[in-house]
Parts: structure tokens; C-alpha cells; sequence
């Protein structure tokens, strides 16, 4: 195997606060272990357009507690043909890259897995997504910032909904994954979640509505995960049909939940795993995924990340269940 000399870091697919302190470490941590790094602008995209330079430490100076990406993201159509494989091949052999962090989501890691097959290339991911929905870590960078910043305005929601006795359905984001919904709803003390792991059929609904609103509440707050068919608006329209006595109002929250200045808890985890990229690297490690499980730094290869579903805990919906009533 070649003699790895430059590392080149991305961001790609969506946003997640905690990103930057994840550039900045894998920046840090490489130069540190005497690599030379080099920053891809505006995702694959940039790089089968050429836009890279060199990142010095100070490049990454006083970024670590902003939210975005100063690498800028975007989504790359051309990426996902061969031809714009090898156009992306070829700016790394241009710019003599010899291995990739890959800060992103889940079709992110899946393109650096294919891009690694394609090209023999050694790509390092770090599980950069607000949905917590990628196998083999415990938390993804940006998803404890998310859920603080739904739960700060589900609680301001609260005050409209109890002063005017209204139900208010909140949509958030994680349309394939209920993490963020089910856990802002127990932390906010919501009445009830709406997620993909246990979609609510007519029954359900009329269930919670029954035990929330008739016995002892004016009000309700219900947080349902996006959905092209099934979201807020869908739930609210129902309730007002079979319903029609309760006042229903709909808040989605929508990007307003990636932006912000990242958690305490993000910008550690976008540390450790940053810093975990660039020891794989020098380990030999490729095309893995470096996620944290139970306070340990793991290793957990492309195609199970990609995937394998991750578990949702069940329990969770009990739980919220039994202290909504």
C-alpha cells in the first residue's frame, strides 16, 4: 500500500452543527501526525470541480463553536454516475491526495464506499447527521444540538398551546428515523410522537387523543417526524375532521433545527471522532466509519453503516406513553 502523505476532508449531503469542530479536528490531528491536509469545497461536488486548497491550523482557528460547514456542502447529482466518479479521481490524483475523510450522512458514507471500491481509495467517514440514524454509533454529529434546539421550541410551543387550550402538531425532521421525534417528545413532555418505527393508524391516534385531551386536558402537543404523506399537516387535517370541537394548529419546524452554535456534547463527540479519523488513517484503517459506542471509539465498516437499520428502543414509546397521561 502507498505511503499516505495528504489527507483531503469534505462535507457533504446535510448540515449538522458540529461539523466544523469535526474539520477542525481531523485538520489538527493530521498535521499533527505530519500529513498534509487539504480541504474539498462544497462536497463531492467540489471535488469533481477542482475547488481544493491546503488548510493550515490556523485555517480552523475559531470555528469549533459555529454551526455549518465552512467547507460549504451540497448535493451532487454528477457524483453518482462514473463519469463524475472519475472526475472526482482524477482532482485527487491532481492534487495528490492519497486518502478521504468523509464528514456526512447516510448517502454520503454510501458514495465514499462506492468511490473506495471504484478507485481503491482509503475513505475514513465520520457520521455527520442531525437524524442519529447511522448504524454503529451511539450519537451522530449535530443530532444533540437538533434535539436541544426542538425541545427549546416545543417548550415555547407549550405556552401558546396552553393558553389557548389548542393541540399543536410539531413536525420535525428524521423522515426514515424517529430518534429526534420520540426523544424531543419525552424530553418536552409532549403527549404523544408520530415516527416512522411505529406509524399511528386511525386507532392509535383516536387512543392518545382520548387519553391526553378528553380525561384532564385542554391542550396537546403531538411531535411527528416529516413525511411526504404522513406528516403534521396530514395529522392535524384528521383531528379536525373527526374531531372538529378541538382548535389544531401545525408548526413545522424545518431547517430552523440545523443551525445554531453546537452543543458541549457535539462538538466532543466531532473531536473524538475527527481525531479518530486521522488514527485510522494511521493504523491502516480503510473505508470504515468511526462512530462512538458505549464511550469507546469504534470502527464499523462502510456497508454496515450504510446498510443496517439502526435499532430503535421500543421502550421509548412506552415510556413516553405512560407519562403523557
Amino acid at each position: 500500500m502507498a505511503t499516505i502523505k495528504t489527507i483531503g476532508v469534505l462535507t457533504s449531503g446535510g448540515d449538522a452543527p458540529g461539523m466544523n469542530a469535526a474539520i477542525r479536528a481531523v485538520t489538527r490531528a493530521g498535521i499533527a501526525k505530519g500529513f498534509k491536509i487539504k480541504a474539498v469545497y462544497r462536497g463531492w461536488e467540489g471535488l469533481i470541480n477542482g475547488e481544493v486548497r491546503e488548510f493550515t491550523t490556523e485555517d480552523v482557528s475559531c470555528i469549533i463553536n459555529t454551526g455549518g460547514t465552512i467547507l460549504r456542502t451540497a448535493r451532487s447529482e454528477k457524483f453518482r454516475t462514473e463519469a463524475g466518479m472519475r472526475q472526482a479521481y482524477d482532482t485527487m490524483c491532481r492534487e495528490q491526495i492519497d486518502a478521504l475523510v468523509v464528514i456526512g450522512g447516510n448517502g454520503s458514507l454510501r458514495g465514499a464506499m462506492e468511490f473506495a471500491q471504484m478507485f481503491d481509495i482509503p475513505c475514513v467517514g465520520l457520521p455527520g447527521t442531525i437524524d442519529n440514524d447511522l448504524y454503529g454509533t451511539d450519537s451522530t454529529i449535530g443530532y444533540d444540538t437538533t434535539l436541544n434546539t426542538i425541545v427549546e421550541c416545543v417548550d415555547r410551543i407549550r405556552d401558546t398551546a396552553t393558553s389557548h387550550e389548542r393541540i399543536f402538531f410539531v413536525e420535525v425532521m428524521g423522515r426514515d428515523a424517529g430518534f429526534l421525534a420520540q426523544n424531543s417528545a419525552i424530553a418536552s413532555g409532549a403527549e404523544a410522537a408520530i415516527i416512522p418505527e411505529d406509524r399511528t393508524d386511525v386507532d392509535q391516534l383516536e387512543q392518545f387523543l382520548s387519553r391526553g385531551i378528553r380525561k384532564s386536558k385542554k391542550s396537546c402537543i403531538v411531535v411527528v417526524s416529516e413525511s411526504p404523506k404522513c406528516g403534521a399537516m396530514y395529522y392535524a387535517d384528521r383531528v379536525r375532521k373527526e374531531f372538529p370541537d378541538y382548535d389544531v394548529r401545525v408548526t413545522i419546524l424545518g431547517h430552523l433545527q440545523r443551525g445554531g452554535r453546537p452543543s458541549a456534547r457535539d462538538r466532543i463527540l466531532a473531536s473524538e471522532t475527527g481525531y479518530g479519523a486521522i488514527e485510522a488513517i494511521v493504523q491502516g484503517q480503510r473505508n470504515i466509519m468511526v462512530g462512538v459506542r458505549n464511550n469507546e471509539i469504534v470502527y464499523v465498516p462502510f456497508s454496515e453503516a450504510v446498510r443496517s437499520d439502526k435499532p430503535f428502543d421500543k421502550k421509548l414509546i412506552k415510556i413516553l406513553d405512560d407519562l403523557s397521561i
